[in-house]
């Protein structure tokens, strides 16, 4: 039986001045699956993690959620329709601990605060309930971001660079812990990612973008296989030659 289309993006286009980060981008996202979004810095992927959560208003193009029309909603109202994401720079009160943190995303969601331990060990932070958030080491603050985004059970999560500024040692765990609190929850999950390796290992299909379009959409096999996503996103000049650096 196929899958439920879970989100919508149909001629999505938006300029800002004389640079246009999408052109005319139409894609369908499934239900339950894993979908990498690759592609260099101003190729498009952030602009359209904003146009689905409600950031930045398309300049043209609709945005369905279960065939509903959710285009032009503002942040707060499409949180609570069930899509939520992360930030590249985990965004947290800093001052206070990570229970505090937790618990106040909970009162925000109406979701009783008797709750928070739950929400912090689904992410497997809960060890760091006490500590101030400013203080923990970058993997477990994007967690703990993470976590925030979740309490409010979403059907759908978007991670900007989930992986960004955590050690090497750390970044596997990171995913690991996401994906399984994803799949526990039945969330279907789209994550910006320069790391190639995170992408070949953790998606079970890929969006490369390209000057503000989508070059290749498929199994992340075959997308990182295709030679124009290996030219002009992995970076390689030499068929064959394979490299991280996106």
């Amino acid at each position: 039986m196929s899958k439920k289309t879970i989100i919508q993006a149909i001629n999505l286009k938006k300029s800002f001045g004389s640079a246009t980060p999408a052109r005319d981008i139409s894609v369908s996202i499934e239900e339950h699956s894993v979908v990498g979004l690759i592609g260099t810095n101003g190729a498009g992927k952030t602009t359209f993690v904003n146009m689905l959560t409600g950031y930045i208003r398309p300049d043209s193009g609709e945005i369905l959620y279960f065939d509903k029309k959710i285009t032009g909603l503002a942040p707060r109202s499409v949180t609570k329709l069930g899509i939520a994401r992360s930030f590249q720079i985990p965004q947290l009160f800093t001052s206070q601990t990570t229970r505090e943190n937790i618990e106040i995303a909970l009162a925000i969601s109406g979701v009783p605060a008797a709750l928070a331990n739950e929400s912090l060990a689904r992410l497997g932070v809960l060890e760091f309930a006490d500590a101030l958030s400013g203080t923990l080491p970058e993997g477990t603050r994007k967690l703990l971001d993470i976590a925030l985004a979740m309490v409010c059970q979403p059907k759908v999560l978007l991670l900007d660079e989930p992986t960004s500024g955590v050690a090497a040692d750390e970044k596997f765990d990171v995913m690991n812990r996401v994906l399984d609190a994803a799949r526990a929850q039945n969330v279907t999950v789209l994550f910006v990612e320069h790391d190639m390796e995170i992408v070949r290992r953790y998606s079970n299909r890929v969006l490369a973008f390209c000057d503000g379009t989508i070059i290749a959409d498929g199994s992340p096999e075959a997308v990182l296989a295709d030679p124009a996503v290996r030219e002009l996103i992995i970076g390689e000049t030499t068929i064959g030659r394979e490299t991280d650096h996106a």
